[in-house]
């Protein structure tokens, strides 16, 4: 899973970047406002909100600008109503590739999102054609010096985690959904911040790219994650880090 977990560094490292254009605000905004008008505005009460408010705190967001993200959700404010969607479809080398949008119009972000794909070698495909591929999943990238193997798996096994993966230079936690949340907070308090620590869908088998069609999906993936409406993308990709540093 090297190609996975690292591809997941390089966007942590990249996170300021985003911040600077303004993108990175835009999505947290979004998933605020998403989370607080699907679960309500009590973050107690809420765990994909109190998740978002979390992000948006670790992006430096000033506390009004949650607050009314999370009025405009509840609807306290008027706002933009955004929808939930989730694109399907294959990258470079038959790559199974998983989006997921908000928009303000469906129309214009299908038409973006396909076109994206077809410049990059992929194509946009039908529901349901690659979901199946993945699961829904906590996901965890420990810096390997943080703690040792014994120990760290001691913490996550003990809180609920369902694995342990030794991934080169990482350690990767992985979870159920429900159990994201203590096995993260069992992790914090034995003083070891991950790097990544999110729910999403992880692929159950993976496809192994090199050359240029490793190129090109690493540029695949950068350019949907780019685009305004993309909140998250999941692939089945698997690069060496010898690949992607050539990228």
């Amino acid at each position: 899973m090297s190609g996975h977990s690292k591809w997941h560094t390089i966007k942590h490292k990249k996170g300021a970047l985003d911040a600077k254009r303004g993108k990175l605000f835009t999505k947290l905004i979004k998933e605020i406002t998403v989370a607080a008008r699907s679960g309500g505005g009590d973050v107690d009460a809420n765990a994909r909100l109190r998740k978002a408010i979390a992000d948006a705190k670790a992006g430096n967001m000033p506390n009004d600008t949650i607050d009314r993200a999370i009025k405009r959700g509840t609807g306290e404010l008027e706002g933009t109503s955004y929808d939930e969607i989730v694109y399907e479809g294959y990258g470079p080398g038959g790559v199974a590739v998983m989006v997921d949008a908000m928009t303000d119009n469906r129309n214009r972000t299908v038409a973006e999102i396909r076109h994206i794909f077809s410049k990059n070698g992929g194509n946009l495909a039908t529901t349901g054609a690659v979901g199946w591929i993945f699961e829904k999943k906590g996901y965890m990238v420990v810096d390997k010096a943080a703690k040792p193997e014994e120990e760290l798996f001691e913490i996550v096994t003990e809180a609920g985690a369902e694995d342990l993966r030794d991934d080169e230079d990482n350690f990767e936690i992985i979870t159920a959904p429900e159990d994201f949340d203590t096995v993260l907070a069992a992790v914090k308090k034995a003083g070891v911040e991950p790097q990544i620590a999110e729910v999403e869908l992880l692929p159950k088998e993976y496809k192994k790219l090199e050359g240029q069609e490793a190129k090109q999906m690493l540029k695949l993936m950068d350019t949907l994650e780019d685009h305004d409406d993309v909140q998250k993308v999941s692939a089945n990709f698997d690069i060496s880090e010898a690949e992607m540093a050539n990228a």
